[in-house]
């Protein structure tokens, strides 16, 4: 797709299972598969978020697996979290997932209700919000973005429609909105994610997208209820490129509208179906420091993979 000013987006690839990071089987590994069947590959069941860390691996949540996926395409590695613990702090719907700048791994859980802390290699760490009965603190966990320089964790209770900020030990030391449609007032709130000096909301039942500061202060917000092009009708994931424009995934027109901080409608891409560049039921999305764009083709089982190419000087960093 070429764009105004030299910039695009192109299509990359799309990806499902442990297979699709393996390499090539040479001569005798795909006789042995003759003789011994071939191996059995884990595969995305229901996958919803996705995240890169700073060596390139995409990690998706899949609530339909109980875990979440680790792609490593640059090493041809494959993980997948689970954690059963029949006590405590089992992980039951892994619905969000972010880093930090150790590339620790933080997962909200929707239904434990606390926030699943993993080592970059899958090592559990912590559940933070886990009370003394086994429930989880929060109503229902969803989006989570982590600032590892002021040492705080955001994230969003979809059910109290609020965000909390909290330390990386999980002491609550903010909260930001409440249950309203005015301005910083959320109804049922999901997906958030941190832009230089911003905090930016998905306000799924607001139809929009709220702009805050980092200390909660309402700066503005982008979208309306709709079913036309630049309206929202089920946002889902978001992201912001490298020029401060918004990805805001439509879960189910399938397509993704962007959007700049005007709220004008720049271009859209996607359609139903089940081909390359099209999406059923899409629902996270995440965009790297290099402008990889990746969006969860939930109902399809995979994650499709685009390339933006923005202008040769960007007004702007990349995404936290």
């Amino acid at each position: 797709m070429s764009l105004d000013g030299g910039r695009s987006l192109s299509w990359q690839k799309s990806f499902s299972s442990e297979a699709d990071v393996k390499p090539n089987h040479g001569f005798w590994n795909k006789l042995i598969d003759v003789i011994a069947g071939s191996p059995e590959y884990k595969f995305m069941v229901r996958p919803y978020s996705v995240a890169t860390d700073s060596h390139g691996r995409i990690i998706v949540t899949d609530p339909g697996a109980a875990g979440v996926h680790i792609f490593d395409f640059t090493a041809h590695k494959y993980k997948l979290i689970q954690r059963i613990d029949k006590r405590k702090n089992s992980m039951l719907v892994p619905q969000c997932v972010a880093v930090d700048a150790q590339d620790n791994i933080y997962v909200t859980d929707s239904d434990a209700g606390v926030i699943f802390v993993y080592e970059p290699n899958g090592k559990f760490v912590r559940a933070i919000g886990s009370l003394k009965g086994g429930e989880g603190y929060f109503k229902r966990p969803t989006g989570i973005a982590v600032d590892s320089a002021a040492q705080r964790i955001y994230v969003t209770d979809t059910l109290r429609d609020q965000v909390f900020v909290l330390d990386m030990q999980g002491a609550i030391l903010q909260t930001i909105g409440k249950t309203g449609a005015g301005d910083g007032e959320f109804n049922l709130p999901t997906e958030l994610r941190l832009d230089g000096q911003n905090l930016v909301v998905v306000d799924s039942m607001n139809f929009r997208v709220q702009v805050f500061d980092r200390a909660g202060a309402f700066q503005y917000a982008v979208g309306k209820i709709g079913d036309s092009p630049g309206a929202l009708f089920r946002p889902k994931g978001m992201a912001v490129d490298s020029e401060g424009d918004f990805y805001l995934v439509d879960g189910l027109w399938g397509k993704v509208q962007v959007l700049n901080r005007q709220g004008q409608l720049l271009y859209y891409f996607g359609a139903l179906g089940v081909h390359a560049g099209e999406f059923q039921l899409p629902a996270g999305l995440f965009i790297d420091r290099e402008d990889r764009v990746f969006v969860v083709d939930s109902f399809n089982r995979r994650v499709q993979e685009f390339q933006y190419t923005a202008l040769k000087s960007p007004t702007k960093g990349g995404m936290n």
